[in-house]
């Protein structure tokens, strides 16, 4: 049973545009600490930020028979839209309370890993859908490349590690609805207590209030960054390839209370996975007599992603 008391955030927030020599060792200790950290000065432009949030609540607007042309079943809401009620969190008895949308890499055709990336899909309006959120996308894989820059180095590695980790890595951009709460089933939240499943997550809108993060000592903590900054935080990739160091950290969206519960909820998570064909290997100065290899068998990253979309109930 999770425990049910919050209690005012303590996570640090770093600036991404501060000394970059000091950068490695803040990100770590954050990440090492909460699993999270909360991010400013990313860099990522303002107003592009504005018209994605005005396109992501046109979007959700409209009639739901529209959005639903949009879902492609069988491919666990990889691509395009995925109706409310259909994700659950590993181990839950409950769906989460949201619909979502998911913009994935565009590959080059005859790109060797195709079969493991589908082409993305756009609907038919708002206008500027698609060229806002691929300007978008390739802003967060920007900025994650360097904050697993600078990840590396606070693991003893060459700033550059990453980079052929994640080179055409199957990363998704999901825009998120959460529905003002009526008559939801009992127990069910607007997203269940869960961990990540990818490298690293870069998430936009979370300075509303909902997302919380559970705490070593068993206390969930508010995740409030300022306005236009992220919250980042770890994935169950990192995690493994890790060994731990580096710990994938149990968050959820709360409900609303109150008049807010009338109120809609909006964000915009960036999932940056590795390539679909790395290996997931531990890595060896994460190994010790004292921290002895958790992941002795390596996998690949997409047969990682499918164990656990399995698991999450977006594919059989």
């Amino acid at each position: 049973m999770l425990p049910e008391t919050t209690v005012v955030p303590s996570l640090p927030v770093i600036s991404l545009a501060g000394d970059s020599a000091a950068l490695p060792a803040a990100l770590g200790d954050s990440f090492g600490r909460y699993g999270f950290a909360m991010v400013a000065d990313h860099g990522i432009d303002a107003d592009l930020i504005a018209q994605a949030w005005d396109l992501t609540a046109q979007f959700f607007a409209l009639p739901d028979i529209e959005k639903r042309q949009w879902h492609v079943p069988g491919k666990g809401g990889a691509r395009g839209y995925t109706p409310f009620g259909t994700e659950i969190a590993k181990g839950a008895d409950v769906f989460d309370l949201k619909e979502f949308w998911h913009v994935g890499r565009d590959l080059v055709p005859g790109h060797p890993l195709s079969a493991s990336m589908p082409p993305n899909v756009w609907p038919d309006r708002p206008a500027h859908f698609a060229e806002t959120f691929r300007a978008l996308y390739a802003a967060f894989d920007r900025v994650g490349a360097r904050i697993l820059a600078h990840l590396a180095v606070a693991l003893d590695m060459p700033a550059d590690w990453f980079a052929p980790a994640i080179k055409d890595g199957n990363s998704v951009l999901r825009l998120l609805h959460y529905p003002p709460i009526a008559d939801a089933p009992e127990g069910a939240i607007r997203a269940g207590a869960h961990e990540d499943i990818n490298l690293i997550t870069l998430l936009l809108g979370a300075e509303e209030a909902g997302l919380e993060l559970l705490s070593r000592d068993g206390q969930w903590i508010e995740v409030t960054p300022p306005p236009g900054a992220l919250a980042v935080n770890i994935g169950d990739m990192l995690q493994r390839l890790t060994n731990h160091r580096l710990p994938s950290t149990t968050h959820r969206v709360r409900n609303p209370v109150g008049a807010r519960a009338a109120f809609s909820r909006y964000s915009m998570p960036y999932f940056l996975h590795l390539r679909s064909d790395f290996v997931i290997r531990t890595l060896p100065q994460c190994v010790d007599a004292d921290h002895p290899d958790r992941y002795p068998e390596p996998i690949t990253a997409d047969a990682y992603l499918h164990q656990r979309l399995r698991e999450i109930g977006l594919i059989p």
